[in-house]
């Protein structure tokens, strides 16, 4: 399966800027072209995508996905680095997921009170 950038961009959700800037920068492998010169791209690609996306999501600068990529690129011999690097990343997003749960504890505390409120006011006479 190839697909253009424009279908590329529409299925990841990703601007045909982003992914040039992408490859530019070395965030992304350099994509195959057509005999016609038109960038195409394999599931590969999707994948590598994929994980960029889950990365920047994660708040991991460009500059430390490049050096993830870099090191993937060198093969398995870097397998220890990467790991290390994906575990302090897990790390971190943990750690977000643990305050991301306090703060719903707390809008839902708030929320508890305040329907305790309203349903004092429809009960009155």
């Amino acid at each position: 399966m190839s697909l253009t950038i424009k279908q590329i961009s529409k299925k990841m959700g990703i601007t045909a800027y982003t992914l040039r800037f992408y490859e530019k920068e070395g965030v992304l492998p350099i994509a195959d072209r057509d005999a016609k010169g038109v960038r195409m791209f394999s599931q590969h690609y999707i994948d590598c995508i994929e994980m960029v996306q889950a990365l920047r999501s994660t708040g991991l600068p460009l500059s430390e996905i490049k050096h993830y990529v870099e090191l993937y690129k060198r093969g398995d011999s870097t397998l220890p680095q990467r790991k290390q690097m994906l575990m302090h990343q897990r790390s971190k997003v943990e750690d977000q997921l643990a305050l991301l749960v306090k703060t719903l504890e707390k809008i839902n505390y708030k929320l508890a009170l305040i329907d305790v409120q309203d349903n004092k006011f429809e009960k009155l006479p």
